[in-house]
């Protein structure tokens, strides 16, 4: 079991930046894919940034390429995405997940990831 634990959320305006961070409880086990979502009000869960633990590969949505960094320590036991240029349609719960990579690589579906952590709120005023 890995329990995942997000900080880092606020409200912010808009051009600002956030760090969000996820410590784990037990880092993952080789061969994982560590990943953000967001959901927003009324909206689907959406994959926002994902990373292979093995390598450091990193995957991004389009609507956050450029803005936000996924990265991670694994010293630390911790997931962090630097958030960037923040817009007010990037306000939403975040949610840090864990799941094992397939063969394809890691995705931003949910159904590759097993492991949630509760959400932390980010708010982005214009």
């Amino acid at each position: 079991q890995v329990q995942l634990v997000e900080s880092g959320g606020g409200s912010v305006q808009a051009g600002g930046s956030l760090r969000l961070s996820c410590a784990a409880s037990r880092y993952t086990y080789s061969s994982y894919c560590m990943a953000w979502f967001r959901q927003a009000p009324g909206k689907e869960r959406e994959g926002v940034a994902a990373i292979y633990t093995d390598y450091g590969d990193t995957y991004y949505s389009d609507s956050v390429k450029g803005r936000f960094t996924i990265s991670q320590d694994n010293a630390k036991n911790t997931l962090y995405l630097q958030m960037n240029s923040l817009k007010p349609e990037d306000t939403a719960t975040y949610y840090c997940a864990a799941g094992p990579r397939k063969w394809y690589g890691c995705v931003l579906e949910m159904s590759q990831y097993n492991y949630w952590g509760q959400g932390t709120q980010v708010t982005v005023s214009s």
